[in-house]
């Protein structure tokens, strides 16, 4: 992994399947990226609210996932629990330059964690 001014770069876009979750290793973090049937890349924090379940293994629709444990639905966009649940979760900035994804908006030391 590299970073860029403050973006990290993470994976090649062609290995982020549509609608297919996947998790990265950011420091001692785990970040759920997502690649929607619009084409954009979402990054949200991968652990649910509810019961700490792991949303990169959760089901894609448009632009939510829902957790695999107990369906709770989460804007990928917003990081919030959709009603009649409550929470939210930390979402990230992303950008995909020359076929690469990027995940912004990490903590200092989770950069240089990252690239250990």
């Amino acid at each position: 992994m590299s970073v860029t001014r403050e973006m990290m770069k993470v994976m090649k876009l062609e290995e982020l399947k549509p609608q297919i979750g996947k998790e990265v290793r950011v420091g001692d973090e785990s970040v759920a990226l997502f690649r929607l049937s619009n084409g954009e890349v979402r990054a949200v924090s991968n652990r649910c609210p509810h019961k700490n379940g792991p949303l990169a293994e959760g089901i894609v629709s448009g632009e939510f996932v829902f957790c695999p444990l107990h369906d709770w639905k989460i804007s990928l966009t917003t990081g919030e629990v959709q009603k009649p649940d409550d929470g939210c979760i930390r979402t990230y900035k992303t950008a995909v330059i020359d076929g690469y994804v990027y995940i912004g908006g990490l903590k200092e030391h989770e950069k240089h964690h990252s690239d250990r």
